[in-house]
């Protein structure tokens, strides 16, 4: 059984941890309202570039339409860009996203498919790296970005059509956290190449306008398409910082609670020792006086 000053020296230390985390909540509920006004902020630009990208798809002829859109012809390499925090701490998210990932891939090599690694975060990299090391192909990790912007996304989007280019996949499929609420992140997973208009231009009703592309819609595809990797892989961080800000507030919250859960039950071991202390020397003493 410990003695009162282990059980004291531990209320301290609990103490200190429950001021840690509390002080985390709030951080994380402080940044929570820009990440998430910055990931709701992006998504009209993002579902109406895969709108316009799908609406000029359909009158691109395929010889017209560049590769990005039409693909190789197979889909036997598949490339998984796995898009995660740099930091722990937030329950769920980042297992979530990995374990996504994870199934999918496990799914494509049971179909004897060829899969990579494109891991976007250190804790994706972390997450994967011990069943699928060698497939991890490239990582980035955002570390020293204090702030998520558009040049980021751009420079994983180069990185993924140079790969592309190269003949070094098939098919890549982009993974990362859709904001939901505070305690809702939706893992999800998105096509980029070949590229498609995607599940918000198919949810969108159809319009009955007709559109005329100038010089013609295989060009427009020629420069949109990238434009729309680097736009969908931006939407996709913000979704994360977002996700990550309300996981960390939540996990925090819970940590917070359980630490003063547990302050309590240790105070109330800690009474009740320092009773039985108590009470052990008031007989001794009672009964030390009637020997005499």
């Amino acid at each position: 059984m410990p003695s009162l000053k282990d059980l004291k020296i531990r209320i301290a230390s609990v103490k200190a941890t429950q001021k840690i985390t509390k002080a985390m909540q709030m951080v994380a509920a402080a940044k929570l309202r820009r990440a998430q006004e910055a990931a709701e902020q992006a998504r009209p630009y993002a579902e109406r570039m895969a709108e316009v990208l799908a609406g000029a798809a359909r009158v691109a002829s395929a010889s017209e339409a560049p590769r990005l859109m039409t693909g190789t012809g197979r889909d036997d390499t598949h490339l998984l860009v796995v898009c995660t925090a740099e930091r722990g701490l937030c329950g769920s998210f980042n297992s979530s996203i990995a374990r996504a990932a994870r199934d999918h891939a496990r799914k494509l090599t049971a179909a004897g498919k060829t899969v990579k690694f494109f891991t976007v975060g250190k804790k994706g990299f972390d997450a994967l790296k011990r069943e699928f090391g060698g497939q991890i192909v490239e990582r980035v990790e955002l570390r020293d970005v204090k702030r998520i912007g558009f040049g980021e996304a751009s420079g994983v989007a180069q990185k993924i059509i140079a790969m592309f280019d190269a003949g070094e996949f098939d098919v890549a499929t982009l993974f990362f956290s859709r904001f939901k609420s505070v305690i809702a992140q939706i893992p999800t997973a998105r096509q980029l190449v070949p590229a498609t208009g995607g599940e918000d231009a198919a949810a969108r009703p159809a319009t009955a306008a007709s559109c005329e592309y100038e010089p013609d819609a295989g060009a427009i595809l020629g420069d949109l398409i990238p434009r729309n990797i680097s736009v969908q892989v931006f939407r996709a961080l913000l979704e994360n910082a977002a996700g990550e800000m309300g996981a960390k507030m939540s996990a925090m919250d819970s940590a917070t609670r359980n630490a003063g859960e547990m302050i309590n039950k240790l105070t109330l071991s800690y009474n009740r020792q320092r009773q039985a202390q108590i009470t052990k020397e008031l007989i001794e003493i009672i009964s030390g006086a009637e020997a005499l």
